[in-house]
């Protein structure tokens, strides 16, 4: 990603602190309270990912960096390190927003070099997060799309989507479009402590039967199941059943994963509420970022007569490892992965 008032051409994962993002203002509004908007104006909106044979995508647009779900396992986090900002609360309050993002990726599709390869939207964080409602970036990133012939997807646990289903219907006519839906906890009061700020699992099922009615296909992440928590027969029967009764059209189920700043984040949180798991975390985690095999292949064992039982037809989702990052840390992974 290239950014205004940068001589070094980076990656999407590599911005070394606001003072030399484009930063044009940082705003605060009442109807965001405790959220500060870094508006920022970049220099490109694509971002082209490193060759790797496990992704269906090499190229993907953000909108956003850091997101107001404040997903205590979101693997961005790390990314707002660049920022010069934590992987913690920053990351859930402090919103960089891409303003001219749109303009600027219409701008790279007309390049006669463009190709009309598939674009993923959603891969890092959120771009039907609170803030669109504020900014409404992505009818014209959609639009853009649509127009100059580039098929799409979009994944999303923002309700906002239901916004733009007309949009997205008729881009539908255009190119290949393909939208999915986050929703990994079915309990509401497990979601609300781990998801704090994400639709409630009613109003994303609500979402998926929306989508569907609309006549577009709905997949489901049912991503990262967390273990000790959200991977018992009872919750997945009971979240997979609800799913496929919303019209989905299928799922990946993925395990959680906890790479960088993340894993501390996450853990601090596990420590303080479910104590007597550490133990456990500590066996399928070993000191890495990846479940282990045996804890993959029970998950796998455990889900997939249910997804066959609901005609769901997914699942379990290979980890999609970090490609490489610009020289620091945990990073954004030039936008490595869909989940």
């Amino acid at each position: 990603m290239r950014w205004a008032a940068q001589t070094l051409d980076v990656d999407d994962g590599a911005l070394p602190g606001l003072e030399r993002a484009g930063l044009v203002r940082s705003v605060q509004t009442p109807e965001f309270e405790g959220i500060t908007f870094h508006e920022v104006l970049c220099k490109s909106a694509l971002n082209k990912t490193p060759e790797a044979p496990n992704l269906p995508f090499r190229f993907t647009v953000n909108t956003f960096r850091g997101c107001s779900h404040a997903c205590r396992y979101c693997f961005a986090r790390p990314t707002h390190e660049y920022l010069d900002l934590d992987a913690g609360r920053d990351f859930d309050s402090r919103i960089v927003v891409k303003t001219n993002v749109a303009a600027v990726l219409r701008r790279e599709l007309a390049r006669r070099s463009w190709k009309r390869e598939h674009v993923a939207l959603g891969t890092n964080t959120d771009p039907y997060q609170r803030a669109e409602g504020r900014y409404r970036l992505m009818p014209g990133v959609i639009r853009a799309l649509a127009e100059s012939g580039t098929p799409f997807s979009i994944l999303t646990k923002g309700t906002l989507l239901r916004r733009d289903l007309p949009l997205l219907t008729l881009a539908a006519g255009q190119v290949d479009v393909g939208v999915a839906v986050s929703l990994a906890i079915g309990e509401p009061d497990l979601q609300k402590q781990i998801e704090p700020g994400t639709p409630s699992p009613k109003a994303r099922l609500d979402l998926i039967r929306a989508v569907s009615d609309a006549g577009l296909p709905c997949h489901v992440m049912v991503a990262p199941v967390i273990p000790c928590l959200t991977d018992s027969t009872r919750h997945l029967d009971d979240l997979l059943g609800a799913i496929s009764a919303a019209g989905a059209t299928g799922v990946t189920v993925l395990p959680m994963h906890l790479r960088g700043a993340t894993r501390g984040w996450f853990l601090s949180w596990l420590g303080q509420e479910h104590p007597a798991l550490i133990r456990r975390y500590r066996q399928i985690y070993g000191r890495g970022a990846y479940v282990s095999p045996e804890y993959k292949t029970w998950l796998k064992d455990r889900v997939d007569p249910l997804v066959s039982r609901y005609g769901l037809g997914a699942r379990v989702a290979e980890h999609r490892r970090p490609v490489a990052a610009p020289p620091r840390p945990a990073a954004e992974s030039a936008d490595p992965t869909l989940f």
